[in-house]
């Protein structure tokens, strides 16, 4: 088995570490809250002092919140293009802006390593399950070169063309999951306002034709919110965002994503920013006069900045 650097240790990269090392992987990681590296380090994570540490190997895996973020751990005396080895390939796994990928690509290459973009399809559930799905864009040699990596972490692997063409396709992935959220929240309101106690609407639902693999993990938060999100309000309708600007950038009208990302500002607005992005239902049972899921509220905080 090989080694490998990730930097990135949020929930979901939490997740594809204990995969990698669960893989027979050496890995070493970096996070900015150390406490997150070192809560691995007992099932075998080496704890980097730096994104450059992190990047002294063949390969480095990322995992980060925004194109800032990236931009972030890539830049600077301490970020992985200074540890970045000639020859080195570094993926990373982020949603971000497709021209911040080509961009970054570039310095990459200017260094003398190869950058991809391997966004995945899927939760830190599928994570756990060994199902996550990989769009990978970039070098198709580079890939082979990360594949073992990716492998132990998710199931499949769609080369999608040149660098930015993955990042590009999850952001279209991203958006239905967003409007689904909208149209089933919609289903089970009127369905409850109409007298259909919620959980046999739900249940309804889920036994019909609309009962997509995306409701399957989300169906229920209608009913209780989960303590922990899947994928928060706030960092969906950064995803959004990023799609409503593709789409004026290409020429494509996106009115159902625009109706969803308002929909998560409106949520962010009533202090469920962290809330998981089915936390569209609960801006809907507002408008509607019906109770919102049960768990309330994150203690009053409004969301993080997209």
């Amino acid at each position: 088995m090989g080694a490998v650097g990730f930097v990135g240790l949020g929930v979901m990269g939490s997740a594809m570490v204990r995969r990698l090392l669960a893989g027979g992987h050496q890995v070493t990681g970096y996070n900015r809250s150390r406490a997150k590296a070192e809560a691995l380090a007992p099932e075998g994570l080496r704890v980097a002092a730096s994104p450059r540490e992190a990047a002294a190997g063949e390969a480095v895996l990322s995992m980060v919140t925004n194109s800032e973020a990236l931009l972030q751990i890539a830049r600077g005396p301490d970020g992985i293009l200074a540890g970045l080895k000639p020859g080195a390939v570094w993926a990373d796994m982020s949603t971000v802006s497709p021209a911040v990928t080509r961009a970054l690509g570039a310095e990459v290459a200017a260094a003398g390593g190869a950058f991809l973009d391997a966004p995945v399809s899927g939760s830190s559930i599928t994570v756990e399950q060994g199902k996550l799905a990989f769009l990978v864009g970039g070098d198709a040699a580079a890939l082979e070169r990360v594949r073992p990596f990716l492998l132990s972490i998710g199931r499949t692997i769609t080369h999608m063309g040149p660098l930015g063409m993955a990042v590009t396709m999850k952001v279209a992935i991203n958006l239905g999951i967003a409007i689904q959220l909208a149209a089933y929240s919609e289903s089970v309101l009127l369905a409850e306002k109409a007298g259909i106690p919620r959980e046999r609407a739900v249940e309804a639902l889920m036994k019909s034709v609309l009962a997509s693999p995306m409701l399957q993990y989300r169906a229920g938060f209608v009913v209780t919110s989960p303590a922990e999100p899947l994928f928060d309000c706030t960092m969906m309708q950064k995803d959004l965002g990023l799609a409503l600007e593709m789409g004026r950038a290409v020429g494509v009208p996106l009115p159902t994503t625009a109706l969803a990302h308002e929909l998560l500002g409106a949520a962010r607005a009533m202090g469920l920013g962290d809330r998981d992005c089915a936390a569209i239902f609960d801006v809907l049972a507002c408008m509607s006069g019906v109770p919102m899921s049960a768990g309330g509220p994150p203690s009053g905080r409004a969301g993080r900045p997209a």
